[in-house]
């Protein structure tokens, strides 16, 4: 920590709330120049009345203003669920989310033994190929996956929750320093978010770091991968039917914990049902909006680590608030990525149990 305003962390501050330059200066009445000056490290001891300013407009405790660096989060690295739909306002909050995780995420690594990476480099498969390599790799065989999130926790992957007021930016994953990340929007069905958590997981496996392919080819490889990996063909084959009706898929569905859209695509894509019958299943599901709602869907997927996390802090007297301040980060940031675990403590169903076995969780003496 230093006297000196940290422009990295004014960047990003700025970011996380989606504002211009010009948008934080009429909040503020600091002129956009010096707000430039201010972020560009021209002018590194502003006044504390200007800090303050600059404090309450974007909902920051002032120390986190001059505190060190937080490490930047390359955008090239960041694999977007719906890249083609976000504004660039957008997709730079999501990123500033992304970079505050890793801030806390250091703050855990510092205090608690998680679970190491255990996925493959499976680069050169096939998206078919890779899901059924790490469903091997896993143990899973064919069985139904029971909770997306407590699986990939077990795996390593830190999985924390997005708050974001919009579909645009549903999920994202990366891999940061050798730890695979991924992010879920808490607005999806529970069926989407267990296919948008497959997703990411298609895209650490498969497009590992950012590199080739990108955009629409790097998204298909990764909805192929999600769709194999939650339904695996030899158990679609073996229950699948060559002409069902959309209430024989919604009572279908369930052996998967699928949406009912991502299950007439499977069977569409295993040649199960045809062309003309996946034409009209899709037609019917737009007609009673299945593709905006889930028809008997399920509690949705929490994080059974971060839960495992609240619960050692509470024990040994430390509370959330008491986290935020020590990372100088604002409370309900904090809240953001832990949702999921508050949740957690209030839902208990059979579809929140853990997969296999829960995450390992050592607290650092």
């Amino acid at each position: 920590m230093n006297n000196s305003l940290n422009p990295n962390r004014l960047k990003l501050a700025r970011e996380r709330k989606a504002l211009t330059l010009k948008a934080l200066s009429e909040l503020t009445g600091i002129t956009t120049r010096m707000l430039s000056n201010y972020e560009n490290g021209h002018h590194k001891k502003p006044s504390e009345d200007t800090i303050s300013k600059l404090a309450l407009a974007l909902s920051f405790p002032k120390q986190f203003f001059y505190e060190d660096d937080i490490e930047d989060l390359d955008a090239s690295i960041v694999s977007f669920r719906s890249l083609s739909k976000m504004k660039a306002a957008e997709k730079a909050s999501a990123i500033s989310a992304g970079r505050l995780a890793m801030l806390f995420n250091g703050w855990l690594d510092n205090n608690f033994t998680l679970p190491k990476a255990n996925l493959l480099d499976l680069r050169d498969l096939s998206p078919s190929a890779a899901a059924s390599a790490i469903r091997q790799h896993w143990g899973l065989g064919e069985l139904s996956i029971r909770n997306v999130i407590h699986l990939l926790e077990a795996n390593g992957v830190r999985v924390f929750a997005l708050a974001e007021q919009n579909m645009s930016v549903d999920a994202f994953s990366f891999w940061k320093n050798d730890v695979p990340f991924v992010f879920l929007n808490t607005m999806k069905s529970a069926e989407r978010s267990r296919f948008d958590a497959a997703h990411e997981l298609g895209h650490l496996l498969l497009h590992n770091h950012g590199e080739t392919p990108t955009g629409r080819e790097a998204e298909k490889e990764a909805d192929q991968f999600a769709s194999a990996f939650l339904m695996p063909e030899g158990s679609v084959r073996s229950h699948g039917r060559s002409f069902p009706t959309i209430e024989e898929l919604i009572q279908l569905k369930k052996n998967w914990t699928v949406s009912v859209a991502a299950l007439t695509r499977r069977l569409y894509d295993l040649d199960i049902i045809s062309e003309w019958h996946y034409r009209s299943l899709s037609v019917d599901l737009g007609r009673r909006g299945y593709y905006k709602t889930e028809p008997d869907s399920v509690t949705r997927e929490q994080s059974l680590l971060l839960t495992k996390v609240v619960s050692a802090m509470n024990k040994s007297g430390t509370s959330t608030s008491d986290v935020a301040r020590e990372l100088s980060i604002p409370r309900q940031e904090l809240d953001v990525l832990l949702f999921t675990a508050h949740l957690a403590t209030n839902n208990s169903t059979p579809n929140s149990k853990p997969e296999r076995s829960p995450p390992k969780l050592r607290l650092v003496k």
